[in-house]
């Protein structure tokens, strides 16, 4: 097995810790230029298992994806029973042996752990196998980094990726032990330079955040002014690789990137939609949620997630091909709620049950008809199109359930206000007096109506008066 080329702890030019930066994702962990090859493991306790909503095998085909998504070589994956969790190495002394000889054998340069590790443990391990270790979260972290493609989205990633090393410094400086560092007797080893990392770490931090709190006070002033322009927001939520991109291509004739990969969009998009009714609403394709997710990402992504609050009806977009489609629901929701998404918000989410072609023909049938009863679910399949019509109708329904119908009178020559509300509302009736004027009977959100009122030269053009509902 060639070398691990030794790390090199020295600040780069930027005087940030090269450890401490969001990575070149697979390329740190190739070898001759060639993909960096992986072992990897999921480890889970055998006490644990009786009460463990997700399957270990589910769990470990993730991970493989995951790291199949920064294009690294799955060479070996297994899953891991533990007794317990060994404090200083996380698995007993003949596991790490034996994955020592798969390791020699296999030339692998990396090895994911899909679960919490400790840096003590990384570093024991490091030091046993003669490889590079990452946990979940470093891994979730180096996907995020290699996906950013806006300031936005990298400024997140840097501050996800800087909060979770902060904490991890002191593995990168064992060369240091047999040395005394700061001032006095009580220093203890490479003291001075941790230190200076972590005051360099931590003032990179604080201008992220200072960068990112201008950058709420942006999506701020974006969120008010669709609120003068009230089209309703709809939110594509969901488990990563649901297919929410597909989906939202196929509404909107978008390019966004919809591959079959984890986390294959991370920076949010937003298009127009025309529904059937003529009501226009805006569309939005979020990052997709994974179990466990790193809270540094909740945190950093909070702006962007936040976006999700502000919709006026959240889809919840569920892969039912995959077997663990009901474990993945809910950790979405456990997101959502993270968030602040109170109950009545989460009642009124509608589920896209996406990929009914992949589904044997019993349970695709079934699918369907469970559609067809319940108000809250619609069964489709983003690749061939087959139920995007059905939700699209469910769309006008959900979003015209608090439409109400008001009575107008608009003045002879105010064309452009009547083609407006023919845009924006479902006129009725319509006539017209002897003095040209015309009255009319809208269907007309409350929103759009408040909107239609405060136009100028019409605040005293119009007399409204509420109609109830039949």
């Amino acid at each position: 097995m060639s070398a691990i080329p030794p790390f090199d702890p020295r600040p780069d030019e930027a005087g940030i810790p090269d450890q401490a930066r969001p990575g070149p994702a697979a390329a740190a962990y190739q070898r001759d230029g060639g993909v960096g090859r992986v072992l990897v493991l999921h480890p889970f306790s055998k006490r644990d298992r009786a009460s463990d909503r997700r399957q270990p095998d589910a769990c470990l085909a993730e991970a493989v994806g995951l790291a199949a998504a920064i294009g690294l070589e799955t060479v070996h994956a297994e899953t891991v029973a533990l007794e317990r969790r060994h404090p200083g190495s996380l698995f007993g002394s003949g596991k790490i042996a034996l994955l020592k000889a798969v390791i020699a054998a296999s030339d692998i340069a990396v090895v994911v752990v899909d679960a919490p590790v400790t840096p003590v443990q990384q570093r024991n391990l490091e030091r046993a196998w003669g490889t590079k270790v990452i946990d979940r979260t470093g891994l979730i972290l180096e996907i995020f980094g290699a996906r950013a493609r806006t300031h936005e989205g990298r400024l997140q990633v840097e501050l996800a990726h800087l909060t979770y090393q902060r904490s991890r410094l002191v593995r990168s400086w064992t060369h240091l032990e047999r040395q005394r560092g700061g001032f006095g007797f009580l220093g203890g080893p490479g003291e001075s330079q941790l230190e200076m990392d972590r005051r360099l770490i931590g003032e990179r931090i604080l201008k992220i955040k200072r960068e990112l709190e201008g950058v709420v006070r942006t999506r701020e002033l974006h969120r008010a002014s669709r609120r003068k322009v009230p089209y309703p927001v709809v939110a594509l939520v969901g488990y990563t690789n649901a297919g929410k991109s597909t989906l939202f291509n196929r509404l909107t004739a978008a390019d966004v990137l919809a591959e079959d990969k984890l986390f294959a969009t991370l920076d949010p998009t937003m298009r127009g939609l025309r529904l059937g009714s003529g009501r226009r609403v805006i569309l939005s394709d979020t990052v997709g949620f994974i179990s466990d997710l790193p809270t540094h990402l909740v945190a950093a992504f909070r702006a962007t997630l936040e976006e999700v609050l502000e919709a006026d009806l959240i889809v919840h977009v569920r892969d039912v091909a995959h077997s663990d489609s009901a474990a993945q629901a809910v950790d979405v929701r456990k997101v959502l709620a993270s968030l602040g998404l109170d109950e009545a918000r989460t009642a009124g989410i509608l589920e896209v049950h996406n990929k009914i072609d992949l589904l044997p023909p019993e349970e695709r049938e079934r699918a369907l008809n469970q559609s067809m009863r319940d108000e809250k679910t619609v069964a489709l399949s983003a690749v061939t199109g087959e139920g995007v019509d059905r939700l699209l109708a469910r769309f006008d329904r959900r979003l015209s359930a608090d439409r109400q119908v008001v009575s107008l009178t608009l003045a002879a020559d105010d064309g452009a206000g009547l083609a407006w509300l023919y845009r924006h509302g479902e006129v009725l009736s319509r006539q017209a007096d002897d003095d040209g004027r015309l009255h009319l009977q809208v269907g007309i959100d409350d929103a759009d109506l408040r909107y239609f009122r405060q136009q100028p030269g019409r605040r005293n053009e119009d007399k409204l008066g509420r109609v109830p509902q039949p």
